[in-house]
């Protein structure tokens, strides 16, 4: 991979503009072997900390989303599983709350260090491929792509993959190249790693599989070591997961096919097309700009591209790139019209991350300098204007929608009334929050004494609770139940309730957020105070 060179200071140019110097500053650092990473890792510091006071101003009108909720309430209690999900992001963000405290800017913080954590990673994952000028490029287009900024406000198990997928990628590579026991394992533990975070990575561990497969330079990878190593690994490291999975029967599996599967073949097709719109949307900006920094000027937009061999591009690597990206971006969308599956959109957040990679990769590409400079500086103004911007984007977005009741109801409100509440009643913490996920957790977040979650099951064969707290737990401590009034579910919700707490006091309570002036959604909300048995 190429280096910077660098000439004696007398020797150097005068009279060179600011931008100039600027340029050959930033070009010679992201260049150099001595200075690139750290710059990468300062690249990665600021975005996190700008994005995350971009976030805090952004969502001052609302409460966390319940998957951040959901991840916080999982990290009460480290276990093997946790119903819907393996169990990596809850105990990361278990791991977070001992550290940070638990308020809204600690979550979107999280959120940012995650995306950030990623975007380091991948500069590692391109130095495999390409030399560092395109590696730091490859980071500011990513820094750039709205799920490493605006989308990537929650942290999830989604969002998680941002990380545990590059990790799995970069121990690929290093794996392919080197071909060793050691590397072997390196590969098996990162696929632990991505399988322990959600069963979706399946779609990425597949790509590099058959990447392996197609490649050229398959028999030597193949009669290597290296995958079968990383195949034992990852199986023994899975183990005590493997196991968990089995004692509770294959929850996470059944609930993958209770809320996914579709009767509706062109509903499904609707939902393809619109996975694949969204995340082309998203795409749009970086490679936009990225194409318009590479052209400028137009006149020497000739200078770009040049055949013949690159020494900045392991075409061999790059083929690795070129594979995986291309079959997992169409692997998902075809599965779901075969299968009449529901593709979430948020499904494409983990599984674009090597397009500009392989975008830079391309061999008859030159990136000049000025290039880098520009889609830096380009960075660094969109994230400053956005972080000026940002309260003034939260008021007008309420005033614009105040009655959403999933982003505006005010169950941070709720969960402190309801601790009083119970306080009160009984004087003992409040220990069991039951009500459907969109109530429970956020209850388990805002509250004080932070109850662990019961999920009121959707339906009677339900069967995918997340193991922080059981019916016996119910009886023996007490809970609060809650239902939203406005959630068309209620029926059950309440049916559910007087079932489980036939002799509850039963509350109906009401919540209204004001910000800066603007009155939110008035909700009511049918409580059922249950005291802990005898």
């Amino acid at each position: 991979m190429s280096t910077a060179s660098f000439l004696p200071a007398a020797a150097r140019p005068r009279g060179r503009s600011p931008v100039a110097r600027l340029s050959a500053w930033l070009a010679a650092r992201a260049s150099d072997p001595a200075t690139s990473t750290w710059l990468v890792l300062v690249f990665a510091v600021v975005h996190a900390v700008i994005w995350t006071l971009i976030l805090i101003n952004l969502k001052a009108a609302q409460d966390i989303h319940m998957d951040v909720a959901e991840a916080y309430a999982w990290g009460s209690k480290f276990l093997l599983g946790y119903g819907k999900h393996p169990p990596l992001s809850g105990w990361i963000a278990g791991l977070w709350f001992m550290l940070f405290p638990v308020k809204d800017w600690a979550t979107y913080a999280l959120a940012m260090t995650t995306v950030s954590t990623g975007l380091v990673i991948c500069w590692f994952v391109s130095l495999q491929v390409v030399d560092r000028r395109r590696a730091f490029f490859t980071v500011v287009m990513l820094a750039l792509y709205p799920t490493f900024n605006f989308k990537g406000y929650k942290y999830n198990p989604d969002l998680l993959q941002l990380v545990t997928l590059p990790l799995l990628m970069l121990a690929y590579l290093d794996a392919f190249k080197k071909r060793s026991v050691l590397s072997g394992i390196w590969l098996g533990l990162a696929g632990a790693l991505a399988l322990l975070t959600k069963y979706w990575v399946v779609t990425m561990i597949g790509a590099i599989g058959l990447a392996a497969l197609i490649h050229p330079e398959r028999v030597r990878f193949l009669k290597s070591p290296a995958p079968w190593v990383g195949i034992v690994t990852m199986l023994v490291v899975l183990i005590p997961h493997l196991v968990w999975l089995v004692d509770v029967e294959f929850v996470p599996l059944t609930y993958a096919g209770d809320v996914y599967s579709l009767s509706d073949r062109s509903k499904s097709a609707q939902l393809v097309l619109g996975y694949v719109g969204h995340n082309l949307a998203l795409l749009a900006l970086p490679l936009t700009l990225a194409a318009l920094v590479m052209a400028w000027p137009v006149k020497h937009m000739w200078r770009n591209w040049r055949r013949g061999p690159n020494p900045g591009v392991d075409t061999a690597q790059a083929l690795n790139v070129w594979l995986v990206q291309a079959i997992v971006a169409v692997g998902p969308p075809l599965g779901g019209l075969a299968f009449t599956i529901y593709v979430k959109t948020d499904w494409g957040i983990s599984l674009f991350f090597l397009v500009p990679l392989a975008l830079v990769a391309i061999p008859a590409l030159r990136l000049r300098r000025a290039a880098l400079v520009r889609l830096t500086v380009l960075w660094l103004v969109l994230s400053v204007a956005t972080l000026v911007a940002s309260p003034s984007i939260a008021l007008r977005d309420m005033k614009a929608n105040p009655n959403g009741t999933t982003g505006y109801g005010a169950r941070s409100q709720l969960a402190r009334e309801l601790t009083e509440i119970w306080h009160a009643r009984f004087g003992t913490p409040w220990t069991v929050a039951a009500g459907y996920s969109e109530m429970n957790t956020p209850m388990t977040f805002y509250s004080p004494d932070h109850p662990r979650p019961y999920t009121v099951p959707y339906t009677p064969d339900e069967a995918w609770g997340s193991g922080l707290t059981s019916l016996d737990d119910l009886t023996r401590d007490g809970f609060i139940g809650v239902c939203d009034t406005t959630d068309n579910r209620i029926a059950a919700c309440e049916a559910w309730m007087k079932e489980h707490g036939p002799n509850a006091e039963q509350l109906v309570m009401t919540t209204q957020r004001f910000f800066r002036g603007v009155a939110g959604p008035s909700i009511a909300w049918k409580v059922f105070v249950v005291p802990p048995g005898k």
